[in-house]
């Protein structure tokens, strides 16, 4: 009860368009899906990954560093890491534990003997799907770790496609069937309320100062 009435206080310095933004744009997140880039070489192949993530309902994106360290680019995600959870690790062992260790089944994109296509994917399984780097794809880490393997079906000359492309592809693929099924894929209750207070806390500037005032007339 006090958490919810803190919360109705601190929305009340929101504008009504952005509570009203927030409560919708929540209600189409889910973290059924979740998806993995493994030591992504170009900024702005991560940065578009996110911001897919983002357009997509992913709430939370995984990101290895085991080679390549790197910030996230701003401009190319525009924004969108400020409202999707970044999950950063140093190897790719330690990304694949957490995620196992969470219920997910690891979804390699790349093509293999064993492959699945896109439009075959089961969508009932929670599934962290990974992509790799630019000219390498994924480490051999991945491919003997991943449950099954996803490809997009092609049919020209070029035999792959950008990372952040096929990730667009394959979320708005798997989140558009998702939706259409009756699979429990919205936040829990308790991750909605955490995401409400967390967005409220990266938009309003003097954020502590207003929970101090509400905590000193509670």
């Amino acid at each position: 009860m006090h958490e919810t009435k803190l919360l109705e206080y601190l929305e009340s310095h929101l504008t009504e368009n952005r509570r009203e933004r927030f409560k919708k744009v929540l209600a189409q997140r889910t973290k059924h899906f979740t998806v993995a880039t493994e030591d992504v070489y170009q900024l702005h192949n991560t940065s578009a990954v996110i911001r897919s993530c983002d357009v997509f309902g992913i709430q939370e994106v995984n990101i290895v560093e085991e080679v390549n360290s790197k910030r996230i680019d701003r401009e190319i995600a525009m924004g969108a890491q400020k409202w999707v959870d970044l999950n950063r690790y140093h190897t790719t062992k330690s990304c694949i534990k957490d995620l196992k260790s969470k219920g997910y089944q690891i979804v390699a994109t790349s093509p293999h003997a064993e492959d699945c296509d896109l439009i075959d994917f089961d969508i009932t399984k929670p599934s962290c799907f990974f992509f790799g780097r630019e000219t390498e794809g994924l480490s051999q880490n991945v491919l003997d770790e991943a449950d099954c393997f996803l490809k997009i079906p092609m049919v020209g000359f070029t035999e792959s496609l950008n990372i952040s492309v096929s990730a667009a592809i394959i979320l708005q693929h798997v989140t558009s069937r998702l939706r259409k099924s009756d699979i429990n894929w919205q936040l829990s209750q308790e991750e909605y309320m955490e995401k409400r207070f967390d967005w409220i806390k990266k938009t309003l500037k003097d954020y502590d100062a207003i929970v101090e005032r509400y905590k000193s007339k509670h």
